[in-house]
């Protein structure tokens, strides 16, 4: 599918001469520090030198003052302490850091998961019930609870406390819990409200410590773990989140825990150099793979591991059911494109809602993504489980899935997630209905150019300008992800230097060069299809993001093109 190139909105000129001549940088360089609202020479100064004293003060999180002295009451009374969370990365990593953390110097300290198939996500009453029973008189729950409000309350009744550690929207009520840690909540000042579940863990030891002046390098030596949640929860890397990411990264690149070490040595990647989209794509998916297949424990067990044995024990376990994840993935999918292959009406369809008793709960997620990528329209994976129909539902750039699910809500038994993914249950009577309705909605509301995949691009600029100077600065602007993506530019009257050839299945490399320009080599992964264009020798435009080609010890500049039009 052709994909459509979307320039993005040229900024206050004067804006980008101000700082072109505060910062001495070229005007490319300048209009992108602008697109992503920075404007002055401080601000430019603290992108490009991110540095930890800018993270801010954890006590202005409303309700931090109150949990932190619970805690330390507990800790003094010696209490049992529940560290519980959600079951994927972000959820087992925010586990991980807050128990490695006090059970240091607390050892009535335990943490619970909870099981994807027989409690489902958030808090439940199984695990309220087993800290009860167990004399657990306080729970610190992370990435999940900001909806808990009848769990919480049960909870109450049993005499165990909550403090909530949650970076999800919250509802019109919060929850009666001792103290409840959310910047989205309405009445919350603390400046940044983009952290992960685990940004929120390790801002709670961060406070913990300031209270108590301890070495702040307590918790920093958790960053590691941290970088992997922002990573793998697709939250911006913006903010305080570039700050933890950058740091992060620098940890689990020259000392990373030992359960991180494990999953390093597991990968494909052997450069010695992991980025975020190693993260995303190397070191979440065996870790979220636990909770997918068998129980989140095991992940958590590897990344509080505290020797190396240890650590190779679980990851091993990890990627074995990683490898299993990865079988259920391929053969679901393959399924469900047959299913839509064979059908006309199926693919004619603007959304695509497909249902099958025996796929497996903890992949149909990773099912409706793929089926996104491959058709480009909201999409809803079903399957059977527990007596009851589950959904994974995943949607397009600029298309509200939540709202659509609102719509059909009579349908539904529950849903819950956000703009472009949620999940969803309902009773197996109503798939039928719930297929008809849901595409009615999205044939209603849905745009046509959002059934379009689109690129988007910072600026126009010639290939004279690229050069190693250009570069550097450009790798400044990293860590990159959400509302922090690599630059991607559009060059234009392009001409192919030699021959260009295919290489593995559908990809292409070529050299390309504009008059007045040194020649680049170019990769340009399943665009195999415009082989003949460029053999034309007719010109051609290229959208693309700069990297550096490393090979046999040989470095240069080379051009990942995202698309050619003619």
């Amino acid at each position: 599918m052709q994909k459509r190139w979307v320039l993005k909105p040229k900024n206050d000129s004067n804006a980008i001469n101000k700082l072109q001549s505060e910062l001495g940088v070229n005007p490319i360089i300048a209009r992108l520090l602008v697109n992503r609202e920075i404007l002055t020479f401080e601000q430019s100064k603290n992108f490009f030198r991110p540095s930890l004293e800018q993270l801010h003060d954890p006590f202005l999180m409303k309700d931090m003052d109150i949990a932190i002295s619970r805690i330390e009451r507990a800790i003094g009374n010696n209490e049992k302490i529940m560290i519980y969370g959600d079951y994927d990365v972000d959820g087992t990593t925010a586990v991980a850091v807050v128990y490695s953390f006090f059970r240091a110097f607390h050892s009535r300290i335990e943490y619970y998961i909870p099981d994807r198939y027989a409690e489902g996500y958030g808090i439940s009453t199984q695990g309220i019930d087993y800290a009860a029973d167990n004399d657990f008189s306080l729970i610190i729950a992370l990435d999940c609870g900001i909806k808990a409000l009848e769990k919480v309350e049960y909870a109450n009744t049993r005499g165990v406390d909550f403090i909530i550690g949650d970076h999800h929207l919250p509802g019109d009520t919060i929850p009666d819990a001792c103290a409840v840690l959310d910047p989205k909540r309405s009445d919350c000042p603390y400046p940044y409200k983009e952290l992960s579940g685990c940004g929120i863990g390790f801002k709670i030891i961060q406070a913990f410590i300031q209270k108590n002046e301890m070495d702040m390098e307590e918790a920093y030596k958790y960053l590691d773990l941290v970088a992997v949640s922002i990573a793998s929860d697709i939250v911006p890397i913006t903010g305080e989140n570039r700050i933890l990411t950058h740091f992060g990264l620098k940890k689990l690149n020259s000392n990373p825990s030992v359960g991180l070490q494990a999953l390093i040595d597991l990968s494909s990647n052997k450069t010695g150099v992991f980025s975020i989209n190693d993260i995303v794509f190397q070191i979440g998916p065996r870790i979220n793979a636990a909770g997918r297949i068998d129980h989140a424990k095991g992940a958590v067990n590897l990344l509080i591991s505290k020797s190396k044995e240890e650590a190779s024990t679980y990851s091993a376990a990890v990627d074995d059911q990683n490898n299993l994840r990865k079988d259920f993935d391929l053969r679901i999918t393959e399924e469900a494109l047959s299913i839509i292959e064979n059908s006309e009406s199926n693919q004619l369809r603007k959304s695509t809602v497909l249902y099958k008793s025996d796929w497996h709960k903890g992949v149909i997620g990773i099912v409706a993504s793929r089926l996104t990528e491959r058709y480009y329209r909201p999409t809803v994976i079903l399957t059977q489980t527990n007596g009851h129909i589950a959904g994974s539902a995943r949607s397009v750039l600029g298309f509200d899935l939540y709202e659509a699910l609102s719509e059909c809500s009579d349908l539904l038994d529950q849903f819950g997630g956000h703009k472009y993914a949620a999940g969803l249950t309902m009773q197996e009577k109503n798939i039928t209905l719930f297929q008809r309705k849901f595409e009615e909605v999205v044939q209603r509301s849905i745009k046509p150019e959002m059934l379009q995949q689109e690129v988007s691009i910072e600026a126009e600029i010639e290939l004279k300008d690229i050069d190693n100077k250009f570069y550097r600065i450009l790798k400044q602007f990293e860590p990159f992800g959400p509302q922090n993506e690599a630059p991607i530019f559009v060059s234009k009257n392009i001409k192919l230097h030699g021959s260009a050839y295919v290489v593995g299945s559908n990809h292409l490399k070529f050299t390309s060069f504009q008059d007045g320009s040194p020649a680049f080599d170019c990769i340009a992964f399943g665009l195999a299809e415009h082989i003949g264009h460029l053999n034309s020798k007719r010109p051609f435009d290229i959208c693309y993001s700069i990297e550096e080609n490393n090979w046999r010890g040989k470095k240069n500049l080379q051009l990942n093109i995202k698309g050619i039009r003619y």
